[in-house]
């Protein structure tokens, strides 16, 4: 009963720390709507936004969480080489999703289009680029996972971690698609 206890006391107390991260992303959304409006024309969005290419990077992502449920079930096998395989993929995934993210970022600045550009770059590079720095934690965390089934197996301690990791990852692709519809899609109408 005191494991059962101590479990939900760290997982609720992971939970108020998604709460305070749900906080920053809402301020951030915020600021993006306020600072949108100082685009110069509506044309500009549909120049730099590149749907097809956001798209087949949030396919990364999603198919990210997919094998990441993959993962967590192969705890309930008990089954480390599984775990460690399905958060390898995980992390593949993941890291596409970001190389594809410095890719899209280093050919806005390339054309131009920087955060020092205009108020608008500066909110989109601000609200994207802090997610992006999330997913890069995520993907340290799943490294550090991995390394920690090998050494210590699937054991409660490290079942609680993989718990509060799959509440973090899923949380940034809960992010990802709000960002995703509000910023890419809903971005390029005028």
């Amino acid at each position: 009963m005191k494991k059962n206890n101590t479990e939900n006391i760290k997982i609720f107390g992971f939970w108020i720390y998604l709460m305070s991260d749900c906080i920053l992303f809402a301020a951030l959304f915020i600021s993006y709507f306020v600072l949108k409006n100082d685009t110069l024309n509506t044309s500009l969005d549909k120049e730099i936004f590149k749907i097809p290419f956001v798209f087949i990077e949030t396919c990364c992502l999603l198919f990210s969480s997919l094998t990441y449920d993959i993962a967590i079930l192969a705890i309930d096998r008990n089954n480390k080489t599984k775990v460690n395989f399905w958060l390898s993929i995980t992390f593949l995934a993941g890291l596409s999703f970001i190389c594809m993210e410095f890719y899209e970022f280093y050919h806005l600045i390339k054309k131009g289009y920087g955060p020092w550009y205009n108020a608008f770059f500066s909110g989109f590079f601000t609200l994207i680029g802090t997610h992006g720095i999330h997913v890069i934690s995520g993907l340290i965390w799943i490294i550090i996972m991995m390394m920690h089934i090998m050494h210590s197996g699937l054991n409660y301690t490290n079942q609680i971690r993989l718990q509060c990791l799959s509440l973090f990852w899923h949380f940034l692709d809960i992010i990802w698609i709000i960002m995703f519809t509000v910023v890419y899609l809903l971005g390029i109408i005028p």
